[in-house]
């Protein structure tokens, strides 16, 4: 399995928010979601329904958390097992991340990602092959 760009749970989150002020963020996401192939964890997906349900004030809804979950159907999701918590170890340690972080450089790590969209890493940083980039900067 293999995918380009990989998704961490802000861009799914973004995608799917219905808050005014996040309307610039929602259009990007969307877009980036569109434009090529993206892959996904089973940790991604979590952390997308977990802050949905949680962060009332995004107006996700049950049918737009249904509506991410069939477009993640058709991208690649790979499933957290124990040959990816022990790579997500030796990375925490190497980067000194958390180690949340680490599973989802772990993960587009084994999944040959190139790029990895998210705003909580720094933009730019490379990970062994897995470059950050944040989609909402500039």
């Amino acid at each position: 399995m293999s995918a380009e760009a990989f998704l961490d749970a802000n861009v799914l989150l973004y995608a799917s928010s219905n808050a005014a002020e996040d309307k610039v963020k929602r259009d990007r996401a969307q877009a980036l979601m569109m434009e090529a192939p993206f892959a996904l964890s089973a940790q991604v997906l979590q952390e997308y329904i977990a802050n949905a349900l949680r962060k009332k004030q995004l107006g996700i809804s049950e049918a737009n958390i249904e509506a991410m979950l069939e477009l993640a159907a058709t991208s690649i999701v790979l499933p957290v097992t124990l040959e990816l918590i022990i790579a997500a170890v030796r990375i925490r340690r190497r980067f000194q991340v958390s180690h949340w972080d680490a599973t989802i450089i772990a993960a587009a790590q084994e999944l040959g990602c190139s790029t990895l969209y998210s705003e909580d890493f720094n933009h730019g940083q490379n990970f062994d092959g897995v470059r950050v980039l944040d989609p909402f900067k500039g």
